[in-house]
This record gives structure tokens, C-alpha cells and sequence, in this order.
């Protein structure tokens, strides 16, 4: 790779880490290429960035990012779940996908600055998303709208009720 591809690559992964709102590191080991692409696609999916990348560059673009507490965890086959929405996702996709594989895994994470580690991932993981988060807020927001429209209906449909009776008995 020539020295400005590098830099070039430095800057956009800088720029990648400033905005992100979370960054989980994981390590692989022999994993092929149907996985990968599955585990692509999942994450892809999720809204989630992945990564894989050369060390010694992912350091260099860290510098000065609120990735830079994880660096040093930039060690070996090194991939990257970065995400610029929801905190929860990278970590809720990746805790998933490895369920059943050995071949991957979480070494630590970074979100909005603050370093978690491994264990700190996989709590996270058990969190609902920023979607349900979402859904059920609405869901609080009207229930008591719901609740009125309800208790304002109430009085037509037993009226309604003791003249479908009525009309049985006259029948």
C-alpha cells in the first residue's frame, strides 16, 4: 500500500471513529468466508459498519477519537462493529451471531468515550434497542389516550348492548 493510501484510509477511519456512537472490538480466528459474509450482511442489516482492519492504522486513526481508550485492544486479527445510531446494536448483533461459534470474539468496546469491556458487551447486549425502546415509549404515551377513548365510548356501546338485548326478548 503506498503511504498516501494509508493516510488517506487513517483520515476516513478517523472520521468514522469520531462520529460513532459505539465500537465493539473483536478478534477472529479461522473463520471462512460464508460466515463472514453472513456475519456482514446481519450487521449490515442492523445499521452496523464492519471492519476489518490492520492494526497499526486503526491505532493511528484512533489517536484523538473518543476510540482512543480501546487501542490498546488492537492486537491481532482485529475487526470492528461501529455503529452511528444505536448504541445497543453492534453489540446486540455480534453477542448473537456468536452464540454457537468459537471462532470470534469480543474483546471490548467503547461507547460515546467510555471504554466496557467483554463482559460490560454482552450485559449491553441484553438491552433492548433503541427500536423498542422506542415502541414501547409510544406505547406508554398512549395508553392513556387509548384509556379515554375507551371509557368515552363505554356509555354508547352499553346502550347499544341493552337495545340488542331488548330486541331479543321482543323477538
Amino acid at each position: 500500500m503506498l503511504k498516501s493510501e494509508k493516510e488517506a484510509m487513517v483520515q476516513e477511519l478517523a472520521e468514522k471513529f469520531a462520529k460513532a456512537k459505539s465500537v465493539v472490538v473483536a478478534t477472529f480466528n479461522k473463520m471462512d468466508v460464508a460466515t463472514a459474509t453472513q456475519l456482514r450482511s446481519k450487521l449490515r442489516e442492523g445499521g452496523v459498519e464492519y471492519k476489518v482492519i490492520k492494526n497499526t492504522l486503526a491505532k493511528r486513526a484512533a489517536q484523538g477519537t473518543p476510540v482512543a481508550v480501546i487501542a490498546d485492544d488492537f492486537v491481532g486479527p482485529t475487526a470492528l462493529a461501529i455503529s452511528y445510531e444505536d448504541v445497543v446494536a453492534p453489540a446486540k448483533i455480534l453477542m448473537e451471531f456468536l452464540k454457537d461459534r468459537e471462532f470470534l470474539e469480543v474483546k471490548s468496546g467503547v461507547i460515546e468515550g467510555q471504554r466496557i469491556l467483554a463482559a460490560e458487551v454482552s450485559a449491553l447486549s441484553k438491552l433492548p434497542g433503541l427500536l423498542e425502546l422506542r415502541a414501547s415509549l409510544l406505547g406508554l404515551f398512549m395508553q392513556p389516550a387509548t384509556q379515554l377513548v375507551r371509557t368515552l365510548a363505554e356509555p354508547g356501546s352499553q346502550l347499544a348492548r341493552v337495545l340488542a338485548q331488548r330486541l331479543e326478548k321482543e323477538s
